[in-house]
């Protein structure tokens, strides 16, 4: 996938699938790049598709650290079904 470019989305049912704090993502930013994260909080009701916060290792190359490069957090992020924009969205792997 090329830097920017918007991927097509799958469509996977959340029903099908647990949504629950330290499960494997996959997390689009604001500019549709995909980030493989770690779900650390559910929000929502259980009859509804929930929302997460997500923390996901940095792809910008300046964000580094003794410990390597840097985190980054996301919070409210919205399933894929539910964001008509190309980004701030999460699937399942």
């Amino acid at each position: 996938m090329k830097p920017g470019s918007v991927r097509e989305r799958k469509r996977v049912s959340v029903s099908d699938r647990e949504v629950r704090e330290g499960i494997s993502v996959r997390y689009y930013d604001e500019h549709g790049k995909e980030h493989e994260a770690l779900v650390t909080a559910v929000w929502g009701q259980p009859d509804q598709t929930p929302a997460i916060n997500v923390v996901y290792v940095t792809s910008d190359e300046t964000k580094r650290d003794p410990y390597g490069k840097q985190i980054e957090r996301e919070t409210s992020v919205v399933f894929s079904d539910n964001q008509s924009a190309h980004g701030r969205y999460w699937t399942f792997d």
